[in-house]
């Protein structure tokens, strides 16, 4: 009996499941899925702007509870910056058959699918083919396993429960004695559920497409990521200038009024005191939206007075100290920084988006600690700006000039 005769009389029939396209060049039009390459273990992905958690889990196949067990999350919320441990489908430890002239290559540093194609004589539709469910043509993940076909070309599948080889001939329009072949079949039993078959002839057209149309796509994101940072460098620097123009305008009035005659004193007892020892505004520009105190039957006392401004308004000390504390707030101040001025006198610096000092560092007055922003317990970007003494919140507006 001939070997189609025998693997046709055997086999059962099946449905082949196969992420991407691919089209056989005797069936026009045909496109099926083909599933991606078994993974194992974890990804250490960095959350980029504009991510969410279902997406990302979406995006490796994963559900999004495993993602958050692994990566100790307590809500689904994310952080530009953040770094998730993403585990990975585990398969089956059984070897599985490879068809003859297939080989395995497993991924190093730096490596692309056109490398890879050229270390090894082939076209990168080649390539894809025998791998047709790459994700990138840029990016491969270093240590996971590339189909290298050293014999004749084709498009390289995993065989599902329930299929067999007489289905995937019928279905991409082979023969089955071609099938068997291309794969050194002599019986039925000669493969088994999760062996590799090659199916010769057949390229993953519909796949590379779509590849390329993905690496486009990276492309564009990636111009457009430094159109913003540019963007971004460019206001930074233009808050720099208006800073430095301001901070001079502020100095020539300074000398302005010391050099005329005050014939009453511009400042309450207390601002007296403690304006004459250093103190100045956090902020060369702002609205005062709060002051301190009570603010209504039903609302917190307030312990110091808000000074709202767009986010990444520079920050400055409003005297001389040394860093007490640099970091997030468990008590709704967010990214907040303390300075201690000596004589059991402190200022708070609350909701920044940024801080530019650390703990223990001494800093001028007037030197430059953050940026205004609205983490911890904030409605929107402000300054919320507190004086401290022995311990106790104190009235900023007379201790300010």
């Amino acid at each position: 009996m001939a070997i189609s005769e025998l693997l046709g009389s055997v086999l059962a029939t099946g449905v082949l499941g196969l992420p991407l396209g691919v089209t056989q060049a005797n069936l026009p039009g045909t496109e099926i899925k083909v599933s991606s390459p078994p993974r194992k273990g974890w990804v250490i992905y960095t959350v980029k702007p504009g991510d969410t958690l279902s997406q990302i889990a979406r995006r490796y196949r994963v559900d999004a509870k495993a993602i958050m067990y692994s990566s100790g999350l307590e809500g689904v919320a994310l952080r530009p910056g953040q770094e998730l441990r993403i585990p990975l489908a585990e398969e089956s430890g059984a070897e599985i058959r490879l068809p003859p002239g297939v080989r395995t290559y497993v991924v190093r540093r730096g490596d692309t699918v056109e490398s890879v194609a050229r270390r090894f004589d082939l076209t990168v539709l080649g390539l894809v083919s025998a791998n047709p469910g790459l994700p990138s043509l840029d990016r491969l993940e270093v240590g996971s396993t590339l189909y290298i076909p050293t014999g004749e070309p084709g498009l390289l599948v995993r065989l599902k429960p329930g299929e067999n080889i007489q289905d995937l001939a019928n279905r991409f329009g082979l023969s089955l004695s071609a099938v068997a072949k291309a794969n050194a079949l002599n019986l039925p039993t000669d493969v088994q559920v999760g062996d590799l078959v090659l199916l010769p002839g057949v390229q993953a057209k519909a796949t590379y497409e779509r590849l390329l149309q993905i690496r486009e796509a990276e492309r564009k994101a990636r111009e457009e990521e430094q159109r913003r940072l540019a963007e971004e460098r460019r206001k930074r620097e233009e808050a720099r200038q208006k800073q430095l123009e301001e901070q001079r305008r502020l100095q020539q009035a300074r000398l302005r009024q010391q050099q005329q005659v005050q014939t009453q004193p511009r400042l309450r007892r207390a601002n007296a005191v403690v304006a004459a020892a250093g103190y100045r505004w956090p902020m060369s520009s702002f609205t005062i939206t709060t002051y301190f105190g009570r603010r209504g039957v039903f609302q917190r006392f307030h312990t110091g007075i808000d000074l709202a401004a767009p986010t990444g308004t520079p920050i400055y000390a409003a005297r001389a100290g040394q860093v007490d504390t640099a970091g997030w707030s468990r008590f709704g101040y967010g990214l907040h920084v303390i300075l201690d001025h000596g004589g059991a006198q402190e200022t708070l610096y609350g909701h920044m988006s940024r801080i530019a000092v650390r703990p223990g560092q001494w800093v001028a007055r007037g030197e430059l600690i953050g940026y205004v922003g609205s983490t911890g317990w904030s409605t929107g970007p402000h300054l919320h700006f507190e004086v401290r003494v022995g311990g106790a919140a104190r009235n900023p507006m007379a201790y300010l000039p």
